[in-house]
């Protein structure tokens, strides 16, 4: 007996050592291998989890005002098991789907899910939450959920689209800044810890714990939403007008630190419905399925989103001049003085390459040939620079290098690598490579600010939730390009290119403008589509601002940069200077100025007649009453010293008269007329020395207005680069 006892215990106690052993390694396995795994499964029998969306920061311009902003909405959300656990589920399915205006077989579906969460609707509003919970209340349902939620939200409908961008339904940015910024933006998710019985119900609400969300930072832009809206009001009035095939961008940037102050591109979107689609565009996607209506879908969308003043590259024409120049006189291959000759056309290689003004401009010095935008002499100053040297001054400028600007999708200049002869010609006034409109805005500011080349930025700070500075974001210089005597002697001649040569129409009143006009050929060639530009900065010896406007295949008969492009900037410099409250420096001797007719409703007679008389402005009388009780033009409006101010002493009708026809008419022949019908002039545009003419009026011919009324009138110079 003791001998078996001892055999046994011999073979029982290896056999309980390797158990032992075995039941160790599973348990260790379990704890050490499996352990985070079984701890996740464990929770989530016991445990239900819902996120509460963070609310994203805010989007401001540079003063604080609105642009993106998140609202407080909520998400219905169910546990499928527990609601199918309500009597005659489908019925349920179908009261929540009434509510939520949703298909009841979509619901249903979800309904029947094997999960334990599923969202039924993001983001509704109060009232349609109010009624799902009323709902709930009522029937006793189980298993629905209501939790707060984020809704994003733009005050300003379609402003600034292509730069704030906007968000998808998960709250994630897909476009913009919103895309860009979105790690910043978009805060820190909560939770709703809820616990479960055995079969997977909520326990009640005792067993609930709340993680409130983090909102995210705000960002501060550099816009500035006022000459942002000048920009988007002036260049839509522009698309308007000629009707640009391939679309319009505009950029305006203090040239000193690289702000963004208005980046406007045309056509736009609501940035409130940035999917939404037209009925002809929603026929064109109703036969197509999978694929081909991704690719199509896409086709029709991208382009509206597309931001043209940093995705789209362009042949810049002769805008690039300004480069070609600043090179050669920073070089000392040319002075102001030095003299050329342009024939109409210059022979390079075996190719003859043309001037636009085929006649030739003759002879004339350099600073001419910048005011005349002269092929033939931005070509010989290349000759002198040399492909080494040209090379060189576009590398430092900034082309051969995207901005960085906090945009997505920003391309690159596309330019030779090696230049041949032809291909130095043609590039020095601006065709045959490509840029973008920001690389030519950062390249230009460093001619206008003294020669520093200075990245272009839209974000001015950060801050947290509670309104706290966290980062400010600083001008980075990132070489000079050119001396400031060079940018000082340039500064001045593209001023005289706007006072005397073809940028005339960029002329601003009482501010000096400097400028270059641009209109290059695109390919294929010969096909006469152009785009049409003009960039300005001013005033030019101080730039407070430089404004870049681009207008692709404008539809219409006259296509220069000049003609087209230089007013839109005009009017956006114009507005934005007086805005700033840039002192003007009117030139008494070529340009009429404007003031505020007084208020004289309500004095007697002689008393107005006084207060217009010491204001500088002539009278005629309505009536035969002692008290002026209504005045035209109205207290306030601008108008030229000795205008005609009509009152009116009794109680009646005012007197009408009919606006006449003003185009192809000099100023002289606008007031003259204009006078005649007892009307006011105001002008806007160039009215200086030389062949302006009458382009546009406002009220049209033809209206009905009383008499002193003001009737303003655009005038442009037909000459064209």
């Amino acid at each position: 007996m003791g001998y078996k006892t001892k055999s046994r215990t011999v073979i029982l106690i290896p056999i309980a050592i390797v158990l032992s052993v075995i039941l160790l390694f599973r348990v260790g396995w379990w704890q050490f291998v499996r352990g985070d795994q079984l701890r996740a499964e464990a929770a989530e029998q016991q445990t239900r989890d819902r996120l509460i969306q963070s609310p994203r920061g805010s989007i401001l311009d540079r003063n604080g005002k609105e642009l993106a902003v998140s609202t407080t909405v909520e998400t219905v959300s169910i546990t499928p098991s527990e609601v199918r656990n309500n009597e005659n589920y489908a019925v349920v399915a179908s009261r929540l789907a009434g509510i939520l205006e949703m298909d009841p077989q979509d619901v249903l579906a979800l309904f029947d899910k094997n999960s334990s969460y599923e969202i039924i609707k993001r983001r509704i509003d109060k009232d349609m939450a109010q009624a799902v919970r009323a709902y709930i209340d009522e029937a006793d349902i189980k298993g629905i959920h209501l939790d707060e939620d984020t809704k994003r939200m733009y005050p300003l409908g379609s402003f600034a689209a292509h730069v704030i961008g906007f968000t998808g339904t998960d709250n994630t940015g897909l476009a913009g800044i919103e895309m860009v910024l979105n790690d910043r933006l978009l805060g820190e998710p909560g939770r709703v810890v809820s616990a479960k019985n055995a079969a997977g119900e909520e326990m009640p609400f005792q067993y609930e714990r709340r993680i409130d969300p983090k909102a995210g930072e705000d960002v501060v832009l550099t816009l500035d939403e006022v000459i942002q809206l000048f920009a988007e009001k002036h260049l839509s009035q522009a698309y308007v007008e000629c009707e640009p095939a391939e679309g319009a961008a505009c950029i305006v940037m203090d040239p000193k630190t690289g702000e963004i102050l208005a980046m406007a591109v045309e056509g736009t979107f609501d940035l409130n419905d940035p999917f939404y689609l037209t009925d002809e565009e929603k026929e064109i996607l109703k036969p197509l399925e999978g694929e081909e209506y991704s690719k199509t879908w896409n086709s029709i969308m991208q382009p509206k989103w597309r931001n043209k003043a940093v995705q789209d590259s362009y042949e810049p024409g002769s805008t690039f001049k300004i480069i070609t120049a600043a090179a050669a006189l920073e070089e000392g291959l040319v002075s102001e003085a030095d003299h050329f000759y342009c024939g109409g056309v210059k022979k390079v290689g075996s190719w003859d390459i043309h001037c636009h003004n085929r006649a030739g401009h003759g002879a004339q010095t350099f600073r001419e040939g910048i005011q005349n935008s002269c092929n033939i002499v931005v070509m010989e100053l290349a000759e002198r620079l040399g492909p080494e040297l040209f090379k060189k001054y576009i590398k430092s400028f900034g082309f051969f290098e995207t901005t960085g600007i906090e945009l997505n999708g920003e391309q690159n200049g596309i330019f030779y690598q090696n230049f041949g002869e032809v291909d130095m010609a043609t590039s020095s006034f601006g065709q045959g490579f490509q840029v973008t409109p920001l690389q030519l805005m950062r390249a230009v500011s460093a001619v206008a600010n003294g020669g520093n080349l200075v990245r272009p930025h839209l974000v001015k700070e950060f801050r947290d939730p509670d309104g706290n500075v966290t980062e400010v974001v600083e001008t980075l210089t990132l070489r000079q390009v050119i001396s400031k005597s060079t940018s000082d002697t340039l500064c001045s001649i593209l001023e005289s290119v706007v006072s005397e040569g073809t940028g005339k129409n960029g002329f601003v009143k009482g501010y000096h403008v400097a400028g270059k006009t641009g209109t290059s050929e695109k390919n294929p060639r010969g096909t006469e589509k152009r785009i049409a530009s003009f960039i300005g900065f001013a005033p030019a010896d101080d730039p407070q601002l430089c404004c870049l406007v681009i207008l692709d295949e404008p539809q219409t008969e006259v296509k220069s940069g000049g003609y087209l492009a230089a007013p839109v900037v005009a009017r956006i410099l114009d507005d934005s200077l007086n805005y700033l409250g840039v002192e003007p420096d009117y030139n008494e001797t070529t340009e009429v100025q404007e003031f505020s007719v007084p208020d004289v409703k309500g004095l007697e007679l002689a008393a107005a007649k006084t207060a217009l008389d010491e204001s500088g402005f002539s009278y005629i009388v309505h009536g035969e009453g002692g008290t002026v009780v209504a005045q035209s033009p109205p207290p306030m409006a601008l108008i030229r010293q000795g205008g005609a101010v009509h009152l009116y002493t009794e109680e009646q009708d005012a007197e009408m008269t009919v606006v006449p026809d003003l185009s192809q008419k000099s100023a002289l022949e606008c007031n003259t007329i204009l006078t005649n019908a007892k009307l006011n002039l105001r002008m806007t545009g160039n009215t200086g020395e030389g062949a302006f003419y009458a382009m546009s009026q406002s009220p049209v011919a033809g209206t009905e207005v009383a008499v002193g009324s003001i009737v303003t009138v655009e005038f442009r110079s037909l000459e064209q680069e």
